[in-house]
Formats: C-alpha cells, structure tokens, sequence
C-alpha cells in the first residue's frame, strides 16, 4: 500500500471529530440543546468531506502528486460514514426514534427531502467505490461517480434551507463548489497541466 503515513493521518483526523463531538456532549459542553448541535455539525461535516475529496483530482494535477489520489477514495467512504452518522443522530435526537414523527418533519420542513436524495446518491458511490464494482460497470462508472457534482448541489441546497438567515458560511462553502465545478470544465482541466509545467520551467530557469 502506497503513503501508509498519509493514509492513516487522513483517518486519524476523520475519525477524531465525531469522538471530540460526543465527548463534548457528554461533558455538556455543547449547550442546551447538544443533539442538534451534533446533528448539525456531522450534515456540516459530510459537506466539507465532500468537497475534499472532489478536491484530491485537481489538486494532483496542480502538483502533480499522486498522494491526493490515494486517500480519494478513503475520504468519499468518510463522507459516506458521515452522512450515516447525521442521519443517525436525527432519527436519535431529532425523532426520538419516534417515526411517525417523520411524515410530520418532511411536511414542515422539505429541506429533509433533499437531504435524503443526496444520502441515496452518496450510498450508491460508496457501495460501488470497491475495484470489482469498477470492473463490473466499466466506463459507466466513472459517469455514474460524476453524481458527486449533483449531491454537491443537494447538499449545498440542503444546508441553504436551513441556515437562510446566515448566508456567509454557506457562501464560503458555495464558492469552493463553483470553483471545484469550473476545474471540471474541459477547457480548464486542459489548462492546468500547462500551469504546472510553466511554473516548473520557471523555477529550473531561477535555479
């Protein structure tokens, strides 16, 4: 297995916040209300692992490293894990586990219906992320992982729903989307070797 050190840094970082989260709630320290606040912070946390990891692709073509490709996948399956988690976490804190509740909670607020649809997108991602799966679908499988772009913008509609009065970290999060998107623009994505090599030869002229 190539960069061993990356790939369990990776997982060390992933794996630490929702134990610091449930730490924190134990202790009481995330206020009055902790569940939501753990619900929040997994939906936020499966979006910044989302645009992470479609991320890795451009960032290797900037610097030509292949250890971005190599915690692609890790990290797609940490988002996944994510997700599970703040679904979970609502059905626990949200719902009391009570479902009849749910008919009632999609009805006030539809927001929920979105989310849905982007778990079901990143359940078939993760499920199909093994190798026999992309032998299996062939060339359809690199169609069918564009759907990252599409549950980009699920969740990105889910998150707009819910803060609305706060539009500044949506922003944020919003532009590193449209700017992760433009990297996906054929004429752009041809660009960037070209970057990379022009900022290559300059450094070899200045030294």
């Amino acid at each position: 297995m190539r960069y061993p050190l990356w790939r369990l840094g990776v997982f060390i970082v992933a794996a630490i916040w929702p134990l610091l989260w449930l730490y924190q709630a134990w202790a009481s320290a995330l206020g009055p209300d902790p569940g939501k606040v753990l619900v929040d912070r997994l939906g936020l946390g499966t979006l910044i692992f989302l645009l992470i990891t479609l991320s890795m692709t451009p960032l290797q073509k900037l610097t030509g490293w292949a250890g971005w490709i190599a915690v692609r996948r890790q990290l797609g399956l940490w988002c996944f894990a994510y997700v599970v988690l703040h679904l979970s976490a609502y059905a626990v804190f949200i719902l009391g586990l009570d479902w009849s509740q749910l008919g009632v909670e999609l009805r006030k607020r539809p927001y929920i219906i979105v989310g849905s649809l982007g778990f079901l997108g990143l359940l078939a991602l993760a499920v199909t992320s093994n190798r026999y799966s992309q032998r299996r679908l062939g060339s359809r499988w690199k169609r069918l992982h564009r759907l990252a772009y599409l549950i980009l913008g699920l969740g990105l509609l889910h998150m707009l729903w819910i803060v609305r009065a706060d539009l500044k970290e949506w922003a944020i999060y919003a532009s590193i989307g449209a700017l992760l998107l433009l990297l996906r623009v054929p004429p752009v994505t041809r660009r960037i070797p070209r970057l990379v090599g022009k900022n290559h030869l300059l450094q070899q002229k200045r030294n």
